[in-house]
C-alpha cells in the first residue's frame, strides 16, 4: 500500500474523530493523559532521521525492500517473520547512494554504520503529516515478511523540517492590552487546544482549538483581551510510542511562572509594574567585576540560608524574601563579605523544581546522638515530600521555584519576590548568579511531570542506540545540540539576565551542552542584558557525548579560547587528597596537600614518598597559575613544561588559553565539605586550633590563584554535613548553617544511609569524638581570617590578572624543582605598571607543616617588601601570620607553621 488520497483521509477522519466536540471538561479532567487510542506495542527507534529525506539504520544492511508505515493512532504491528498490521499507508525508500552533507556527517558521526535511505522526492511532502503519525521502517524479504523493524529517531528531521521555529521570539503566553497570544511549538501533534483558568484552582473559563503553521510547527491561539494574572495549559493531541494516541493535559515549556506544584502555567507581562518591587527599573548591580577573573564566589542555596536563622520571621525562612531581612544574622553575614571583598552570589536552582512539594511539605525535626542513625532515618521517611532538596530537578526552566515564595498559588508572588531577593543582594554590594541545569529534566516520557516529552515524545532528549533517553547525568539527558532545545536554553538564559537581572550562570554538566551552542548563548545574554553576563559551568567530560562522540562539548579541554569559565579540578583534588569518588579507608588513607600527605600522615595512611608531597604541590601551583596552557613552570623532576604539557591522569594539568576559563574551589555543594575531609584525613590528635587553620589555608590556596575564585556558604565556618557525601536530598538537618558561629553540626548524626551507609563503620566513630567538633572561637577566627583573604585579594588585581599573557609575564614560583622544601608555596607577582596592582608588587607564601620554615629566595633579596597591610592591621584575624619575617638583604623568609601570607613592595 502508498501513501494516497485515500490514506490521507484515514489520518484525517482519525484525527478528528479522537478530538471532534471537545469541551472545557477536558480541561478539567483530573488526569494529566487520556489515552484516546491505546498502542498494540512498543517499537524500538533504532533508525535516525538525518534530515527531511534520509534516514540512516545502524546494523542494517542494503537488502531486502524497505517500507516506511504510518499510523495516525499508534497502532502498528510488526512482527519479524509476519506482516505489518495496524498501518493506514506506506512509502516506499530506497538506498541513497550518495554520501550526506559534512553538516550531517558530522552531527550524525556516532551513529554506526548501516544503510542509509531516502525518500522519493515526489513523496517529501507527505513527510510533515506523517511526523504526525506513527512511523515505523521495515526491512521486508521478497514476499512482505518483516526481517527486521524499528522507528526513527526524529529530531534531525524536524530540526530540517521546521527551522524557522527557531526564529520565534513568542512562545508561551504573551499578554497585551487587546488580546492575549498563545503559541507552542508541537510539529507532531495532531490537535493542540489551550485551556484558560481565571484562577491555579477553579474550572476552566475557555478551551480554545489552536492553529497549525505548517511552517514553522507552531501552534497558536489567541483570546481577547489581557489575560495577566490569569492561568492555562494545553491539551495536547499527539502519538506516543507504547502509549498510542494520547491527549496529554500539560503546562507551557515557555512558562514564566505557574501555580502550586506547577499544576497550571501563569499569564504574565514580565514588564508590568505590578510584577516589579519598588526600584526595581532603577536597580543596578555592583559594578565590582571589570573582568572574569575578578569573581569571587559565594555558591549559597536559598532554603539553607535563612531556615536556620532565628533573625529571619518565621514567615520567611526558607524563602525569597529572608533576603529582605537587611538586620538578620544572615544578610549581615553576606555584607561583611561584600565588603571583604566577595562579588557574587550564586544561588543554587531557583527555577522551579519537581522534586519539592510547594504546599504542606514535610518539615522533620529530627533528634538523636553525634553518631546516631535515627535523624537519618527520619530524614530518609520524609525525603520525598520535605521541603528540602538541592534543586537539580528541573520543571520549568524560565519559572521560579514556588516553595521559596511566600504564597506558591500565587503566581506573581514568586516573580515580584525572586526579584525582590535580587534587588536586596544588589543593596548588599552583590551580584547574583544562578545555578541551572540544561542538561536533564526530571522526568521524560509520558511520565506526569514531564513536560517536554509529551509535547514532542523523542525530540528533546538525547537518545540512545534503541531510542531511549541517556541517563549519564543521573537523570534524563536534553539534546541542546537539537535546534529547538538549544533554542529553549538560549531563550531561557535570556529571560533570567533581561528579566530577573542575573549577573552570571553556572552550568551544571555544561560538557554535554555543545560548544557553538553555549557561544551563542553568550552573545544572545549579553544583547540581551545590555552588559557581559559571565558563564562558568562544569566542564566535565563523559558519559554519551565523551571526546567529542557527538559534537564539540563546552568541556574543560575543548572551550579554551571561548571565555567561558570550568571548574578547575586539578589543585581541588590535590588540596584535598584523593578523589570524590573515595570509599572507605580511602577516603583517610588519601591525603592531601594541606592535610598531612608524607609531611603528617594519620593512622592509616602509611609512608609516602616525598615525590607524591612534591607532585601535590605541582598541581597546587597549576592552579595558582590558573591552569593556563601556556604558563611555563619547573617541576619537582627539574624539568620546565608548559602547563599543558605537565600529565594530570592522562589529560594536560593546564587547560586554559585565559585565566578567566578557570574556576578554582576546593569545596563547593557537591561531596563531603573541607571540613569534613579534613576530619578524615587529618591525625585524630589534630586539634581544633589547627584544623581551623588548615581550613584556612585551603580558602588561601583558592584566594591567590589566577581565574575565577569559588567558595562554599559555609567554607568560612567550617559547615559540616556530619560527613555526608551527597547532601542532595538530606533534608535540612544535614544541610544547615549558623549564623551565630556557634556550631558548624557536625555530630548531627550518622549521614543518611544511602550514600553513607557503607562506611558508617569509619564515619560513627569520627561523629562520637567530640574533640573533632569544633570551639565557637575555632569558626570565629575561620570566619574572619576567610574575610581577611577576601580583602587580600580584592586589594590588588595581581590576584585576579586579566590575560594568559599577564599571568605569563608576571607570575613567578620558587622553591621549585627537585630540591624544594615541599610543605612551602613561595611565589611572587611583579606589579609594576600593571593597571589595579597596587603594589610594586606582591610575594605570597603558603606553609602547610606543622613547623615553622625558613626558605632563602636569592631573587627576591634586596626587595623592600613588608607584610601586606591587613596582616599588619591591629584587627588582623591570623596573628600567626603577622611574625612572619624577611630579610631583605638576604631574601631569607620565616613562615610559622600552617600560615598563608603576603608580603607587599
Amino acid at each position: 500500500m502508498t501513501f494516497s488520497l485515500l490514506s490521507a483521509a484515514v489520518f484525517a477522519s482519525a484525527s478528528a474523530s479522537a478530538s471532534a466536540a471537545q469541551t472545557t471538561a477536558v480541561c478539567d479532567s483530573d488526569h494529566f493523559q487520556t489515552i484516546v487510542r491505546p498502542a498494540r506495542g512498543g517499537i524500538e527507534a533504532r533508525a535516525v532521521w538525518l534530515d527531511r529525506r534520509l534516514a540512516q539504520w545502524p546494523g542494517v544492511e542494503n537488502t531486502g525492500r524497505f517500507r516506511l508505515y504510518h499510523s495516525p493512532d499508534g497502532s502498528i504491528v510488526a512482527p519479524t517473520g509476519g506482516i505489518v498490521s495496524g498501518a493506514a499507508g506506506a512509502l516506499s525508500l530506497a538506498a541513497f547512494s550518495g554520501a550526506p552533507t559534512p553538516d550531517l556527517a558530522q552531527r550524525f558521526k556516532y551513529l554506526g554504520k548501516g544503510v542509509v535511505l531516502a525518500v522519493a522526492a515526489s513523496d517529501l511532502v507527505r513527510l510533515p503529516d506523517l511526523h504526525r503519525q506513527q512511523m515505523v521502517l521495515v526491512q521486508e524479504d521478497a514476499n512482505g515478511k518483516v526481517r527486521a523493524a524499528t522507528r526513527l529517531q526524529a529530531a534531525g528531521a524536524l530540526d530540517d523540517l521546521y527551522a524557522a521555529a527557531e526564529s520565534a521570539d513568542d512562545l508561551g503566553a504573551t499578554p497585551s492590552r487587546r488580546s492575549t497570544s498563545f503559541k507552542l511549538w508541537a510539529p507532531t501533534a495532531q490537535r493542540v487546544s489551550v485551556c484558560t483558568y481565571d484562577s491555579g484552582g477553579g474550572r476552566a473559563k475557555a478551551l480554545d482549538t489552536m492553529r497549525f503553521d505548517r511552517a514553522t510547527g507552531i501552534w497558536s491561539a489567541t483570546r481577547k483581551g489581557d489575560m495577566s494574572g490569569k492561568y492555562y495549559t494545553y491539551a495536547v493531541d499527539v502519538v506516543a510510542d507504547g502509549a498510542g494516541l494520547v491527549r496529554n493535559m500539560v503546562t507551557d515549556p515557555y512558562s514564566v511562572s505557574l501555580t502550586t506544584d506547577s499544576k497550571r502555567s501563569y499569564i504574565a507581562n514580565l514588564a508590568s509594574a505590578r510584577l516589579k518591587p519598588a526600584g526595581w527599573d532603577k536597580s543596578t548591580p555592583p559594578a565590582t567585576v571589570k573582568a572574569q577573573t575578578d569573581m569571587v564566589v559565594y555558591e549559597l542555596h536559598v532554603r539553607d540560608f535563612s531556615i536556620n536563622d532565628a533573625t529571619v520571621p518565621a514567615a520567611s525562612r526558607g524563602k525569597y524574601t529572608a533576603f529582605s531581612q537587611a538586620g538578620s544574622n544572615g544578610m549581615k553575614h553576606l555584607a561583611a563579605l561584600a565588603r571583604a571583598g566577595m562579588t557574587d552570589i550564586h544561588l543554587l536552582p531557583v527555577y522551579d523544581i519537581a522534586s519539592i512539594p510547594e504546599r504542606g511539605c514535610a518539615q522533620p525535626a529530627p533528634t538523636g546522638a553525634a553518631d546516631g542513625e535515627t535523624q537519618q532515618a527520619l530524614v530518609r521517611r520524609t525525603a520525598a515530600t520535605d521541603c528540602f532538596n538541592w534543586g537539580y530537578d528541573p520543571y520549568h526552566y524560565n519559572a521560579p521555584e514556588g516553595s521559596y515564595a511566600s504564597n506558591a498559588a500565587d503566581g506573581a508572588r514568586r516573580i515580584i519576590e525572586l526579584r525582590q531577593m535580587v534587588m536586596n543582594l544588589h543593596r548588599a554590594g552583590l551580584r547574583v548568579g544562578m545555578d541551572v541545569v540544561y542538561n536533564h529534566t526530571f522526568a521524560s516520557g509520558q511520565k506526569e511531570k514531564s513536560v517536554l516529552d509529551r509535547i514532542v515524545p523523542g525530540y528533546y532528549h538525547r537518545l540512545n542506540a534503541a531510542g531511549g533517553v541517556e541517563q549519564s547525568t543521573c537523570c534524563d539527558n536534553t539534546a541542546t545540540e537539537n535546534r529547538m532545545m538549544g533554542k529553549l536554553m538560549i531563550d531561557s538564559a535570556a529571560l533570567w539576565a533581561r528579566e530577573y537581572k542575573i549577573d552570571s550562570f553556572r552550568f551544571d554538566l555544561m560538557g554535554h551542552q555543545p560548544r557553538a551552542v553555549m557561544e551563542q548563548l553568550q552573545a544572545r545574554v549579553n544583547g540581551d542584558a545590555g552588559r557581559h553576563v559571565q558563564l562558568i559551568g562544569e566542564g566535565w567530560n563523559f558519559g554519551e557525548v565523551a571526546d567529542g562522540a557527538r559534537f564539540v562539548q563546552a568541556s574543560q579541554l575543548s572551550l579554551n579560547g571561548s571565555g567561558i569559565g570550568t571548574f578547575s579540578d586539578r589543585a581541588r583534588d590535590h588540596v584535598r587528597g584523593g578523589s570524590a569518588a573515595d570509599t572507605g579507608e580511602d577516603m583517610i588513607r588519601r591525603q592531601g596537600y594541606i592535610n598531612g600527605l608524607a609531611y603528617d600522615p594519620n593512622a592509616v595512611a602509611g609512608e609516602r614518598a616525598p615525590a607524591d608531597l612534591m607532585q601535590a604541590a605541582d598541581m597546587v601551583r597549576v592552579g595558582l597559575a590558573g591552569s593556563v596552557r601556556s604558563y611555563v613552570m619547573q617541576t619537582w623532576k627539574d624539568s620546565t613544561l608548559q602547563l599543558a604539557a605537565i600529565d594530570y591522569n592522562g589529560q594536560p594539568a593546564g587547560y586554559a588559553s585565559e585565566p578567566g576559563e578557570a574556576v578554582n574551589y576546593v569545596e563547593n555543594h557537591d561531596n563531603q565539605t573541607l571540613y569534613d575531609m579534613n576530619v578524615f584525613k587529618l591525625p585524630l590528635a589534630t586539634t581544633g586550633t589547627e584544623r581551623a587553620r588548615v581550613q584556612v589555608l585551603g580558602a588561601a590556596i583558592n584566594a591567590f590563584s589566577q581565574g575565577v575564585a569559588y567558595f562554599h556558604a559555609g567554607i568560612d565556618t567550617l559547615r559540616s554535613k556530619s560527613l555526608d557525601r551527597n547532601s542532595f536530598n538530606s533534608g535540612d538537618w544535614f544541610n544547615r548553617i549558623d549564623w551565630t558561629y556557634q556550631d558548624n553540626y557536625f555530630g548531627a548524626g550518622a549521614p543518611p544511609a544511602d550514600d553513607n551507609g557503607k562506611d558508617y563503620a569509619l564515619i560513627k566513630p569520627l561523629l562520637a569524638n567530640a574533640a573533632l567538633k569544633p570551639a565557637p572561637a575555632d569558626i570565629a577566627f575561620t570566619r574572619d581570617a576567610f574575610r581577611d583573604l577576601l580583602s587580600i585579594r580584592a586589594s590588588s588585581t595581581l590576584f585576579r590578572m586579566r590575560s594568559a599573557q599577564d599571568v605569563g609575564q608576571r607570575l613567578r614560583f620558587y622553591n621549585t624543582g627537585s630540591m624544594q622544601v615541599p610543605t612551602v608555596i613561595a611565589a611572587y607577582i611583579d606589579g609594576k605598571g600593571y593597571a589595579g596592582a597596587g603594589f610594586a608588587g606582591v610575594a605570597y607564601f603558603i606553609n602547610v607543616d606543622k613547623v615553622a620554615n625558613t626558605l632563602d629566595v636569592a631573587e627576591l633579596r634586596g626587595k623592600r617588601l613588608r607584610l601586606h597591610p591587613v596582616h599588619a592591621a591591629p584587627t588582623a584575624a591570623d596573628q600567626r601570620a603577622a611574625t612572619s619575617t624577611y630579610d631583605s638583604a638576604t631574601g631569607r623568609f620565616t613562615i610559622p607553621a600552617r600560615t598563608a601570607v603576603v608580603f607587599v613592595e
